[in-house]
């Protein structure tokens, strides 16, 4: 399956569980929602995934993708540490100029 560089980055770090590597593909001003919370910008996004890391070590299948413009949707077959897994998960991204704008991952 053919991703967008910046998404292939991303999972490549959620599976390497790099957080610096992880939050360099978003924007100074992106935003990641996720479990009810609000995150923004690399540093904040960095803290949020090293500590999602540290509790379930969590690493990314690619099931499918979508995208219209700037929009798509990666689902992702997901497992680690965590009840109930492995469990799929949509991560609906906006991306300009090659970064990571948004973020919101739901069920």
């Amino acid at each position: 399956m053919k991703l967008p560089t910046v998404i292939s980055n991303l999972v490549a770090a959620q599976d390497r569980f790099d957080a610096a590597a992880y939050s360099k593909c978003f924007s100074a001003a992106a935003v990641v929602f996720d479990e009810g919370k609000t995150h923004q910008g690399p540093t904040e996004i960095a803290r949020w995934i090293a500590s999602a890391n540290k509790k379930y070590n969590t690493v990314m299948k690619p099931i499918s993708y979508h995208h219209t413009g700037s929009s798509s949707i990666l689902t992702a077959e997901i497992s680690g540490t965590f009840e109930g897994g492995p469990l799929i998960l949509k991560y609906h991204f906006e991306i300009l100029d090659g970064l990571i704008q948004s973020l919101r991952i739901t069920g």
